[in-house]
C-alpha cells in the first residue's frame, strides 16, 4: 500500500470515527430526559406524606416560585385554611385566613424581612385564559395556584395575582380548567389528600345566635415542611411583582381616596 492510499485510510477512519462520536452523542441526546421536580408535602399527624410531581414544561415560573417558597421553608407550619369537601384542600396562606401572601424577602434574602421594600408578591397566571400555553386539567390530584377574583374592570391583575397559595383538586374539577395555573399532580399520599378533605368543619355564630359553617377546619390542618428535589436541575429564582393592591385601587376609584 502506497503512501497516498495510508493517508486516505487514515481519512476514512478518522471521518468514521467522528461521524460515530456525532451520532452518539445525538442519540445520548434524544435519549436522555430531565426528571420533573419532586414535591414532599408532609403534614402534622398525618403518617403518609403527599408526594407531587411538577411541570415546569407547563408553568415554568409557577413551578419556581414554588420551589423557592419551599426549599426557603416558607411553607412550614402554616395550615390548610380551606376545606371544600369534594372539591379542593387549601392551603400556603401566612396569615391562615386566605388573604395572605408571600412578601420580597421569602425568595430574595437580601432583602430584609418587614422593611419597606419587603412587600407582598404575586406572579403572573400561567393558564389559557390569560395567554398561556397550559395543558393541565383540573383533574383529581391536580395542584394548582390559587388567586384572587376582581372584577371585570381589574380582571388581568386577578389573573395575575397568585402568590403562595396553593390547593388540591380532590374530585376532578373541569370549571377550573384554563382558569388557574395547575402545575403538578399528586403521585402518591391521595389517601392523606381525602382524608384532611374529610375532616371537621369549624361553625360561627353570629350575634343572633345563628350557625354557619366554615370551610376551614375546626382542628388546624398543619403543613409539617414542604421540599422540592430538582434532580440536580437548578431553575432560578421566580419572576415576581408587587401584587396589586384591590382595596387601594377600589378606594380610589369609586371614592377618590388615596390609601
Amino acid at each position: 500500500m502506497n503512501k497516498k492510499s495510508i493517508i486516505m485510510l487514515i481519512a476514512i477512519i478518522l471521518i468514521a470515527v467522528l461521524i460515530g462520536v456525532i451520532l452518539f452523542t445525538y442519540i445520548q441526546k434524544v435519549n436522555y430526559k430531565v426528571e420533573n421536580p419532586t414535591a414532599t408535602i408532609k403534614f402534622k399527624g398525618y403518617d403518609e406524606a403527599v408526594v407531587v410531581e411538577l411541570y415546569p414544561d407547563q408553568a415554568l415560573n409557577t413551578v419556581k416560585n414554588f420551589i423557592t417558597l419551599s426549599n426557603n421553608g416558607f411553607y412550614n407550619d402554616l395550615i390548610i385554611h380551606r376545606v371544600e369537601k369534594g372539591f379542593v384542600i387549601q392551603g400556603g396562606d401566612p396569615k391562615g385566613t386566605g388573604e395572605g401572601g408571600p412578601t420580597f424577602s421569602d425568595v430574595n434574602k437580601d432583602i430584609e424581612k418587614d422593611s419597606d421594600e419587603d412587600k407582598e408578591y404575586s406572579i403572573v397566571g400561567e393558564f389559557s385564559a390569560n395567554g398561556y400555553d397550559n395543558n393541565i386539567k383540573h383533574e383529581r390530584g391536580v395542584i394548582s395556584m390559587a388567586r384572587s377574583n376582581y372584577s371585570s374592570e381589574v380582571l388581568t391583575e386577578g389573573y395575575n395575582s397568585a402568590g403562595s397559595q396553593f390547593f388540591i383538586c380532590v374530585e376532578d374539577s373541569p370549571s377550573l380548567n384554563g382558569q388557574y395555573a395547575a402545575f403538578g399532580k399528586v403521585t402518591s399520599g391521595m389517601d392523606t389528600v381525602d382524608a384532611i378533605s374529610n375532616v371537621e368543619l369549624a361553625v360561627e355564630t353570629d350575634d343572633e345566635g345563628v350557625e354557619t359553617q366554615t370551610s376551614k377546619p375546626k382542628e388546624d390542618v398543619v403543613i409539617e415542611s414542604i421540599t422540592v428535589d430538582t434532580h440536580g436541575v437548578d431553575y432560578g429564582m421566580p419572576e415576581i411583582k408587587e401584587a396589586f393592591d384591590y382595596n387601594a385601587w377600589f378606594m380610589k376609584t369609586y371614592y377618590g381616596y388615596e390609601m
